[in-house]
């Protein structure tokens, strides 16, 4: 294993779970100054060496984001500059990834934006994690690996002993295809929440479609923002009938109510990642924080001994 040969930097987004894969690797967190200066540009410096490493530049593009995208551009062009062999973006979280297309006139499409920024600062490969839309992937011109946490999540409902009386159900018909991941890891049905938004962040539910009486359910989605999709989906399928509501997200953006609503919620519980990190202290009995280091950290050693990525998820 080409360890010595690996580099694992972080920007401020998630120190911790940057910590947790450099330890998973086996080796320790590269030596980064994330600073200010007095009106509030971003300082950066590299307080090792870094030439002719393959470094992993670990930064979820979460709240604030357009923070954490400036320091992940400025980490990237530092790196560059000090003759690192490769630079690879790390990004967990992929912000700005609800603007992916036009959906009226005179939209920007800010995911291509964002992916143009990435590589015009030097970054060599991007691996990313659950992206709100897969199609991102066709926006960059340089490698890119799509990570799931759908396994992760998988093995701890596993543990509940549900199989029998399960349902897995997407929040949306946009994410079928994750649900269906799911449930196929489960060996269980699946069914489809069908809804409109009259908004951003606003949701209304018009049917159930698929079986859910007298059945757990669980909701699986990529994002939890404010939290009001999922939980009103929880009633939704409350009232028809199912017996228990689990709620599983890859990235707990929880902005707003979303901690408020989720609490107050019919959830049994909701099961999230920590791929961003969650500021406030949540109650155990409610949420359930898995870690996605070993999933990240294996990509980053298989990327780094030029083995298949995808092989991870057989």
């Amino acid at each position: 294993m080409r360890k010595n040969k690996i580099k694992i930097f972080s920007g401020s987004a998630n120190q911790v779970l940057a910590r947790e894969i450099a330890e998973h690797i086996g080796i320790p967190l590269g030596e980064a100054e994330v600073g200010r200066f007095s009106d509030g540009e971003i300082r950066i410096g590299i307080k090792e060496s870094v030439r002719g490493k393959n470094v992993f530049l670990i930064q979820p593009l979460s709240n604030p984001a357009n923070e954490h995208i400036m320091e992940l551009l400025i980490l990237t062009d530092a790196l560059k500059r000090a003759s690192a062999h490769s630079v690879n973006a790390v990004v967990p979280y992929y912000g700005y990834a609800r603007q992916d297309r036009k959906t009226r006139a005179r939209d920007p499409i800010t995911a291509k934006l964002l992916a143009d920024l990435i590589t015009a600062a030097g970054a060599g490969r991007v691996v990313a994690m659950d992206l709100h839309a897969g199609q991102i992937q066709g926006f960059f011109n340089i490698p890119f690996d799509h990570l799931t946490a759908v396994p992760i999540i998988a093995n701890y409902l596993k543990q509940k002993e549900i199989e029998g009386e399960g349902v897995v159900v997407s929040p949306d018909l946009g994410g079928m295809t994750r649900a269906r991941e799911l449930a196929n890891r489960l060996g269980l049905p699946i069914a489809v929440i069908d809804k409109k938004r009259p908004a951003p962040n606003q949701a209304e539910v018009i049917n159930i479609i698929g079986e859910v009486k007298n059945r757990v359910a669980i909701l699986i989605d990529d994002i939890i923002d404010t939290a009001g999709t999922i939980v009103l989906g929880a009633e939704a399928l409350k009232k028809e009938g199912a017996l228990k509501v689990y709620a599983c997200c890859s990235h707990p953006v929880f902005s707003g109510p979303a901690l408020k609503r989720l609490r107050e919620s019919a959830f049994e519980e909701v099961i999230c990642t920590n791929s961003i990190p969650v500021a406030a202290a949540l109650p155990a009995d409610k949420f359930h924080i898995l870690s996605v280091a070993p999933l990240i950290g294996e990509a980053i050693v298989r990327i780094n001994e030029d083995r298949s990525v995808s092989a991870i998820f057989d």
